[in-house]
């Protein structure tokens, strides 16, 4: 009995060891693409400001109003 609990503890210490989490796989600045668009730096800086994050419709949205869509 020891033994199989042993082995459980292990088992599930390797299988939780492997987990990565990932909050927006597309949360890099390379997902942004702009056409005729402002600087991408500035316009992020700037949105960050506004919008207090960079997640969510109202900092995506100012990105867009600044020529850039995420893609």
């Amino acid at each position: 009995m020891k033994r199989l609990l042993i082995l459980s503890a292990l088992t599930a210490a390797l299988m939780t060891s492997a987990c990565v989490t990932v909050i927006d796989a597309s949360d890099s600045d390379d997902a942004w693409h702009g056409n005729n668009a402002q600087p991408f730096d500035a316009a992020r800086d700037a949105c960050r400001a506004e919008a207090g994050s960079r997640h969510g419709d109202a900092f995506r949205d100012c990105m867009a109003a600044k020529g850039w869509t995420r893609g």
